[in-house]
């Protein structure tokens, strides 16, 4: 019987016997497998969250009862039991359904969390307006252990637990992985819980071998034993009652047991093991490769992908190691995303100077700049959109300092698939207004390795951003070259108009310059702009385009524009860039071209501000 197929939301699931809850999670798990297959996704999580998801869903009244997942990726389950199953073939896609819960997109979506570690927060903030308004429901916090590495989490644990009349439970999903394989003390901690069977016998000495006159004795030996051999009392310190481990992947285990914390007041925390990969021979074995995957034949697992031009992330994985064997005092961070940014080579060929800090960015920025305090050179790998976790840090801890420490900005722009949550839209305005910080935008991927070096060598804190994917292909200069701070170049000679472009901005700029005859200068440098060769642009064009793959508010165009402002230019300036507004999912080219920011939108949006025929003289519009 296909019970998959006739579940259209959780009310359904619930009618279901607790015998037929099994099959149902086989043909979820095929379903999950299949529907990633043809349209690439996260994988490994998701198949290891089928049971949880079903039990869940099974025993507490959802959507009344809220759930909030983290990290997000793992909801596609969740997705299929809430009435998106027809709509899982638009995942990821433009126009179709997010690779993370949303508000917007479901009732059953409480709490956007594509970012990690705000499920506690946000839970008990969900729990508190219910004790509030007098409420009878749960609030439930789904959170993976690499989620637990961040102080968010235990800030949010430190706050709850103080309240013993709230409806929250918290459910530690540990499947021994976040997306690189796990790090910290807290690893280790639930390592030893899952191989501590030592304990499971010591909780029971008391009934087995000891007479009843001494069974108060045989209470604390329990106590004594759980502290000494497996600490889970670390959660229980936190205000929580602790239940676990058990079985993420046992339903006779999860749904009584859920069954029995639905019943209890104030906090609960419940420690559940499950699998990344399960039930996926090949999942299971390497779920780093199947984390996010494309799409792939199930039944052949994925292939080696053709030789391509060169990533933006490779650039940056081969410069660290060029520059780690040049200078010992290099030191490599990243927040849990070894594999993401690049760093798997680095740290096999110096170990010794890879520090993974979990998913940790404000950790990550604060220790770059104690070990930049000691003359150490650290350089901080990490997404454009995760840095903005750490704001504080970067401008108290390491600006205000003036600390030498390098960021490797990786993802900055529209990212495709992955959507809103993701992309790296805001570093320029967010950075731009730090003082001591360089910003520079690579266009090309040896401009990349030379602005790397570059902010390498600055002895202050700086930035270098690029974007996720290929570039154009361009030839890698082995050397470990610099370029001159806060200089630009002139790339194409025009007349009229002058397109003054950042990063990714100047191959679609170039067309767009070839096209009208106009002149094409690559900035390279946001901070410190180049001022002297805005002011020569402005003395010789009628009228000036700022191009960059950032938000405009307070962007490179702003920069420029200051700078003229300052100078007392007063000259035409059109400014093209990122739009007000969130992003949604789609494919990364197509999104640009929607946002104008290909050649021909590039080309379209210069001809209807400053001439219908795309002359390159300057057309006032009354």
């Amino acid at each position: 019987m296909d019970l998959l197929k006739n579940i259209d939301g959780p009310a359904d699931l619930r009618k279901l016997s607790r015998g037929q809850l099994k099959p149902l999670a086989d043909q979820l798990r095929a379903f999950v497998l299949d529907s990633v297959s043809k349209t690439g996704g996260h994988l490994s999580s998701n198949l290891g969250t089928v049971e949880l998801t079903i039990a869940l869903h099974y025993v507490f009244n959802t959507p009344e009862d809220r759930i909030v997942w983290d990290v997000g990726h793992q909801t596609y389950p969740h997705k299929i039991l809430t009435g998106r199953r027809d709509r899982m073939h638009t995942l990821r896609q433009q126009n179709g359904i997010s690779g993370f819960p949303r508000r917007d997109e479901s009732q059953f979506d409480t709490f956007g969390t594509a970012h990690s570690s705000t499920s506690i927060s946000a839970a008990l903030g969900m729990a508190m307006a219910a004790k509030t308004k007098g409420e009878n429901r749960h609030a439930i916090a789904v959170i993976g252990d690499g989620a637990m590495t961040a102080g968010m989490a235990f800030e949010a644990l430190n706050n709850a637990g103080v309240y013993n009349d709230i409806n929250l439970l918290v459910i530690l999903n540990d499947n021994d992985m976040s997306i690189s394989p796990p790090v910290g003390a807290l690893n280790r901690y639930l390592a030893r819980l899952m191989s501590g069977k030592f304990y499971a016998a010591a909780k029971n000495v008391g009934k087995t071998v000891l007479p009843a006159p001494m069974l108060e004795l045989a209470k604390r030996l329990e106590e004594h034993a759980k502290g000494m051999v497996v600490p889970a009392t670390m959660f229980e310190e936190f205000g929580f009652n602790y239940i676990g481990p058990i079985d993420g992947h046992d339903l006779d285990s999860l749904v009584p047991t859920l069954q029995n914390l639905k019943n209890l007041k104030g906090p609960q925390f419940l420690h559940v093991v499950t699998r990344k990969g399960q039930g996926y021979k090949l999942a299971e074995a390497d779920p780093v490769l199947y984390h996010g995957p494309g799409k792939f034949n199930p039944a052949e697992g994925i292939k080696p992908a053709a030789a391509s031009k060169v990533t933006y992330t490779q650039v940056f994985g081969d410069w660290l190691c060029d520059m780690a064997a040049q200078d010992e005092r290099l030191i490599g961070i990243t927040p849990a995303m070894r594999e993401g940014s690049g760093m798997v080579q680095f740290e096999q060929r110096f170990p010794n100077r890879y520090y993974d800090v979990g998913i940790a960015e404000q950790h990550a920025v604060t220790f770059a700049a104690g070990l930049a305090c000691e003359s150490m050179k650290p350089v901080v790998a990490i997404y454009s959109t995760f840095l903005q976790r750490a704001y504080d840090q970067l401008i108290h801890d390491v600006a205000l300092q003036n600390l030498d420490v390098t960021f490797a900005l990786d993802r900055s722009g529209l990212v495709g698939a992955d959507g809103a949550t993701h992309a790296g839209n805001y570093d320029i305005p967010y950075l731009r207004c730090i003082p001591n910080m360089v910003i520079m935008a690579a266009s090309d991927e040896n401009e990349c390795r030379q602005m790397l070096s570059t902010a390498y060598h600055y002895p202050g804190p700086a930035s270098v951003r690029y974007p996720r994917g290929s570039g154009i292909g361009a030839a890698l200069d082995k050397q470990l070259t610099t370029l001159p701070l806060g200089k630009g170049e002139v790339r194409r000679e025009g007349k009229g108009i002058a397109i003054l472009a950042f990063g990714t901005m100047v191959a679609p700029g170039l067309a767009a310059a070839e096209e009208l005859d106009a002149t094409l200068a690559n900035m390279r440098f946001v901070k410190p702009l180049d001022v002297e060769l805005v002011k020569q642009l402005a003395a010789t064009h009628e009228a000036l385009v700022t191009v960059e793959e950032g938000a405009l508010m307070g962007g490179a165009g702003s920069a420029v524009a200051e700078a003229l402002a300052e100078a007392g230019i007063v000259k035409p300036i059109l400014h093209l860039g990122l739009p007000d507004k969130f992003i949604d999912h789609g494919d990364a080219g197509q999104l640009l071209a929607m946002c104008g920011l290909d050649a021909k939108g590039i080309a379209e949006s210069i001809r209807n501000r400053f001439g219908s025929k795309g002359e390159p003289r300057l057309v006032v519009n009354n």
